[in-house]
């Protein structure tokens, strides 16, 4: 039996959106004797043949329907006398016919689908500028081999612990990665879109979600070669440290949410501190001139994969340490390992507390002491990367953050 107030919400949602669809191809089809066939008639028709097709229950008739809108939408294509005569049309015209039989039993995914589709056609030349103009053939394999991160390699993963990598659950450090690469994407696209407006700050920011030390050590350099914009590479030294600390709070919520309320004082103050750091250097600054901003890769491969490799090693060192030696030498192999990779260090000793072999209030002492050994390496970079006054200015701003971080563990110990 038909349902009667399903089935005529689903023939207005099909007509709404062959209505919506074709509109948008009837301002394209042009005027005279070479303009495209369909319009918004067309459209409206398709869509509601696709719904009757569906109402009436019968599987043949849909196919027999689709049929016939393809080769309808063939026959037109191939009478297109136009230079350019493309699919696109043909195929918005079996898409709408499709959406129409999809509104008889699901309205608002028919409804919802209709406007992606408007938007793709609408979009026809942003997307084609961005595709040919903007996007460039290292942004677009990158994109490629993200994509293949998350959707081949991420499932694939074992999603169990190893016991012979000291208790590492595989699918857990492939989606910090996969995160990792996310956000240094999301760094490459700010910078892309911001262009040379914020400069070397943003190059610094950008940077840190990649590597921090090496960004200071970079952003030293340019302060050698240019020293008039040495307030504006300290600036972005400092923001390279923002990006530690929100990655280091990205690590913590994928590794193990439980221990983010113990940390997130310790990181809420380090934001804030170097976030000033950062502000005093830029009221300092004058009218530096300030460099363009090249375009490169959109995340590091190599980093993110090594950062994997790393967290394995660290975790099995430290949970070695920890089982033959006690949590006191656990604490000093984390910041061993902090003066090389703050995140992997805190991953490794949080990985030790989602495995039940450490509390939530003992993760706190060695991930700040990661954090600080890992200051430690900043500043040997800043110093040797961008000279005294650069170091001396970064080092400021990085004591500070350290001391803000240090401080909520003082006064609720």
């Amino acid at each position: 039996m038909i349902d009667l107030e399903n089935t005529v919400v689903g023939f207005a949602a099909a007509l709404g959106a062959g209505l919506l669809i074709g509109i948008e191809r009837e301002r394209r089809k042009g005027t005279g004797q070479g303009r495209a066939p369909a319009g918004v008639r067309t459209f409206a028709l398709a869509a509601l043949a696709g719904a009757g097709a569906a109402a009436l229950s019968q599987p043949l008739l849909v196919a027999v329907g689709a049929l016939l809108i393809s080769t309808l939408s063939a026959i037109a294509y191939w009478r297109n006398r136009s230079q350019d005569p493309g699919a696109t049309t043909a195929l918005a015209f079996l898409v709408t016919y499709l959406i129409g039989v999809l509104a008889i039993k699901h309205a608002i995914l028919a409804a919802g689908g209709s406007v992606v589709v408007t938007a793709l056609l609408a979009s026809r030349h942003r997307l084609h500028r961005f595709s040919v103009d903007i996007l460039t053939e290292s942004e677009l394999r990158d994109a490629l081999v993200f994509a293949a991160a998350v959707l081949i390699l991420l499932p694939l993963m074992p999603n169990k612990d190893v016991a012979w990598a000291a208790g590492v659950n595989p699918r857990r450090i492939w989606a910090l990665v996969v995160l990792f690469m996310a956000l240094q994407a999301a760094g490459y696209v700010a910078q892309r879109a911001a262009g040379a407006r914020v400069g070397l700050a943003l190059s610094g920011l950008v940077g840190g979600f990649v590597s921090s030390t090496g960004t200071i050590a970079a952003l030293g350099a340019r302060a050698r070669e240019t020293p008039a914009l040495w307030l504006s590479c300290a600036a972005g030294a400092l923001l390279s440290t923002v990006a530690t600390v929100v990655l280091l709070g990205v690590v913590i919520l994928t590794v193990w949410p439980a221990g983010f309320a113990v940390m997130a004082p310790s990181l809420l103050a380090a934001l804030l501190a170097v976030g000033a750091a950062s502000a005093a250097a830029y009221r300092r600054q004058r009218n530096e001139a300030v460099p363009s901003l090249a375009r490169g890769r959109a995340f590091n491969l190599f980093y993110a994969v090594g950062f994997a490799g790393l967290l394995v090693g660290v975790t099995a060192v430290v949970s070695l340490v920890a089982r033959y030696f006690g949590e006191a030498a656990a604490a000093a192999a984390t910041a061993v390992a902090g003066a090389f990779d703050v995140h992997a260090a805190a991953a490794s000793t949080l990985s030790l507390a989602a495995g039940g072999k450490l509390g939530a209030e003992e993760i706190r002492i060695p991930i700040l002491i990661a954090f600080s050994s890992n200051t430690i390496s900043k500043l040997v970079a800043a110093f040797f990367g961008g000279g005294r006054t650069y170091g001396i200015w970064v080092s400021i701003g990085l004591a500070l953050t350290v001391a803000a971080a240090w401080l909520p563990a003082v006064i609720w110990r």
